[in-house]
This record gives structure tokens, C-alpha cells and sequence, in this order.
């Protein structure tokens, strides 16, 4: 089973990979960006046919070592 994860930085963490992101995008003449957070995406092959123990594997792994969850948030999706 595929489990697909969003790892975000918390509301209130600064982002200075988002920062240069977006000075590098109002450079190139999208000057409307206002802001840009950036994270990290997984796909996750879980070999679990049961979507709740799946899940459940996963929000482990997010836990433990996926997520910084002093500064981070996930979503399992």
C-alpha cells in the first residue's frame, strides 16, 4: 500500500530555504509571491494490505525520524 506524508515547518519556524526561494522568484519577475514555505514529500510502499495498520506504521516512522516534530508538522494523505 502507498502512504503518501507532507512535512511542513510549524507556523512561527523560519524558513530561510523558503525566504531564498521566494527573493529568487520576485527576481524573475513574479513579484506577487508574497511567501514561500517549503517541505519534503514521501512515498512510503508499505507491504500492508490493512490502510489502518498502514497508517499507523507510517505515523510511526513519521515520529521517529521523518518529521522534527520540535519544528515540524506532518500529514498523512
Amino acid at each position: 500500500m502507498k502512504i503518501k506524508v507532507i512535512v511542513t515547518l510549524k507556523n512561527g519556524v523560519l524558513d530561510p530555504q523558503g525566504k531564498a526561494i521566494q527573493q529568487t522568484l520576485n527576481g524573475m519577475s513574479f513579484s506577487n509571491v508574497e511567501e514561500v514555505r517549503q517541505g519534503k514529500f514521501f512515498e512510503i510502499n508499505v507491504d500492508e494490505n490493512n490502510e489502518t495498520k498502514a497508517k499507523a506504521q507510517v505515523e510511526e516512522m513519521c515520529k521517529k525520524l521523518l518529521a522534527n516534530l520540535v519544528i515540524e508538522d506532518y500529514k498523512i494523505i
